[in-house]
Order: structure tokens, then C-alpha cells, then sequence
């Protein structure tokens, strides 16, 4: 089969792939042929056509004060899959909040087949006080500290609430990032598979849907993998959900041009799980698979100059950025373990001895 032949194979099979994942709905205008239950969350009930915004209450601990979490739910008007989607884990990646925002005046419940459960920020504190990766209260990072604890400081708490109300109830679970307050990335779909990772078949299909260049799987091999520092993502794939990480934006930055495509990948991913009505976009045919990551850490505390501040080719031993003390010396070159693209990283100047301070994906040998 000639290059030309296997590509436009490849991209049929992904089209195909993406308009099966789910029965197909009924016409989002008709009624539904029979009534379906309310949807039930945190002692809330919505009614099928509806939409509440709920605040999950995490209450006080002995060190940290309440919180919430802040969600919204389309309840359809037809019985089908619960679409999870978080935004604000981090509080100062401004984007996918901002997007979250702009979905509550997209997604219309009449005209949905099953529920789309919304977080329109998980961390409220760090938010408020602008406060890059960690929560101001007691300096957690909460994508690191799933499952949580009822009885724990607030991020745990605000993990555990997350865990319970939203993954759990979730069949499908995408989570929003982008770059944060320090961070340049390029704008990349990650889709969560592997022997420990759930109906990789759907994960693939709504990551595709997002429509971004650079799609990196994630297999997952090891329970080891899932327990360290357990994400949202891998709580997610932990509880049995497929799972996907869509990261669009950087430098905590609130472009149009950074909200827009999650908005659009959001309502064509509902295509895709033929929660709405309409033909899902395709897969774009030049996207770019990579089939792993590979991070570098600073061993010394000082100012780094990243290589680049963009996606950049990088060979193996190629330098990624340096370190200087604060006398200008220089105390150590990063270089490259693999061969690869350099995804994103610390735009700098502070750098702390143990941070990572470039991602790099490592190519796939073909499409996945």
C-alpha cells in the first residue's frame, strides 16, 4: 500500500472511529420517548431539560477554612452518558476557566442527550489569589493529591469532593489545563491508555475531537504509575473511566485564541458521543502522535534561560536550558535524555533544584 493510500486509510478509521463510540441519539428536537430519572448530586436533583449551578461544599478543617467547588450540570432531555469536564484545578490557567464560562452559554440541556457535569473551577482560593499551581492555604498541589481525604487540609479535601461527586458520576472525564503563570506550552491532547486505562477506543476518539496537532498517549502499564502523585486524570483512569487531558494556553495567558478551540473541542467531542446532534469534525490528517514523555530537573536553585520558550525539535544530548546563581555563573546545562519534541516547560528566570523544567514527547512510531 503506497504512503498516500495508508494515510487516507488511517484517517477514514479514526472517522469511523469517532462516530461509534456511542449509539446514535435520537434528533435533539424530539421528545424523549419515555421520561428518564432526575440526575442527583450532592443532595441536588436536576430534572431532565435542566440546568443547575451547584456549589460543592467542602467544609472547614482544623488548619484551612471552607471552600467549594464550583459545577454546573445540563441535564438531557434523553438518558445517555455523563460527560465530566474540569477546569481550575490550577487557578491561574485562566484559559479553560474562561472557556468553562463561555460553555455555560453553549451547552443547552433541551438539546442534549445525557448530562454534561461542568467544573467551572476546582480551586477557588488559588483563583482568588492568583496563586500558580498550589493552593494558597496549605501549599498542595491538587493535581497531586488525589483521591483526597474528607478529613484532610483543603486540597485534599477539594480532591475527595472532586473524586466522589464528579469522577464518579462521570463515564467519560476530560480534564482542561493549560500552561500556568510560568509555563509555555504548546497546545497538546493526552489520552490516557494502556492495560490499566478504560475503552482506550473512547478516549482516543474524544481526544481526537479536540482538534489539536500534537496527541500523546499515555500508556498506563503500572499501578505505580496511577498511585504517584495520583492526578485528576489518573484518579479518573483509577475509577474506571476513559480518560483524556486536553492542554491549551500558557503563561497563564486568556487569548480568545487559547479559549475558543476548548470550546469548540468540547462541543464537537458531545458530537463525537452523539450527545448532540450533528456530524463530529474529523480528525485533522496532519496530526502528530508521540507515544510517551520524557520531563528534565533542574539540580541547582537559581535563574534558568530555557532553549526556547516554544515546541522545538530536540535531539538526545541537546541542551535544553541552563542554570546561573544569582552571581551569573553558570552551575549547570540540561540537556535532552531522548530524542523528541519539546512540549512545554518553564519559561523562567526562578528555578528550584528538583522542578522539571522542559517536557519532551517522544515520537510514536505510527498513528495509535
Amino acid at each position: 500500500m503506497s504512503v498516500r493510500a495508508t494515510a487516507q486509510a488511517g484517517i477514514l478509521m479514526i472517522a469511523a472511529m469517532m462516530l461509534v463510540v456511542w449509539p446514535a441519539a435520537a434528533p435533539a428536537q424530539q421528545p424523549p420517548a419515555t421520561p428518564h430519572a432526575p440526575f442527583t448530586i450532592a443532595n441536588h436533583s436536576v430534572a431532565p431539560g435542566q440546568r443547575l449551578d451547584v456549589d460543592l461544599h467542602v467544609a472547614a478543617g482544623p488548619s484551612d477554612p471552607a471552600t467549594r467547588v464550583l459545577v454546573t450540570v445540563f441535564h438531557g432531555v434523553r438518558p445517555g452518558p455523563v460527560l465530566g469536564l474540569t477546569a481550575g484545578v490550577h487557578g491561574y490557567e485562566f484559559a479553560p476557566i474562561l472557556a468553562a464560562q463561555r460553555l455555560l452559554d453553549v451547552i443547552d440541556s433541551m438539546q442534549l442527550t445525557g448530562t454534561v457535569l461542568l467544573v467551572r473551577l476546582a480551586n477557588v482560593a488559588a483563583f482568588e489569589e492568583r496563586v500558580p499551581y498550589v493552593n494558597p492555604h496549605d501549599r498542595k498541589n491538587l493535581n497531586r493529591a488525589f483521591p483526597g481525604r474528607a478529613d484532610g487540609t483543603q486540597t485534599e479535601r477539594i480532591a475527595w469532593a472532586l473524586t466522589t461527586e464528579v469522577v464518579r458520576r462521570s463515564d467519560v472525564l476530560v480534564e482542561l489545563h493549560s500552561g500556568d503563570g510560568a509555563e509555555w506550552l504548546e497546545e497538546f491532547v493526552g489520552v490516557y491508555g494502556g492495560p490499566l486505562a478504560a475503552r482506550y477506543d473512547t478516549a482516543r476518539a474524544v481526544g481526537l475531537a479536540f482538534g489539536l496537532r500534537n496527541v500523546i498517549r499515555y500508556s498506563m502499564d503500572t499501578q505505580q504509575q496511577i498511585d504517584s502523585g495520583r492526578s485528576l486524570n489518573r484518579q479518573a483512569v483509577a475509577d474506571g473511566k476513559p480518560t483524556v487531558l486536553v492542554e491549551i494556553g500558557e503563561n497563564g495567558r486568556r487569548d480568545t485564541a487559547f479559549v475558543e478551540p476548548i470550546v469548540n473541542g468540547v462541543m464537537n467531542a458531545l458530537r463525537v458521543l452523539a450527545m448532540v446532534d450533528g456530524a463530529a469534525q474529523p480528525a485533522r490528517p496532519d496530526t502528530r502522535w508521540f507515544d510517551s514523555t520524557a520531563s528534565v530537573s533542574a539540580t541547582a536553585t537559581g535563574i534558568f534561560t530555557p532553549a526556547a520558550a516554544r515546541g522545538y525539535e530536540v535531539q538526545k544530548g541537546g541542551r535544553v536550558g541552563t542554570v546561573r546563581d544569582y552571581s551569573g555563573r553558570v552551575v549547570e546545562e540540561l540537556v535532552s535524555p531522548v530524542n523528541g519534541y519539546a512540549i512545554y516547560g518553564l519559561a523562567g528566570p526562578p528555578v528550584k533544584a528538583g522542578e522539571s523544567v522542559v517536557t519532551i514527547a517522544v515520537p510514536a512510531k505510527e498513528p495509535f
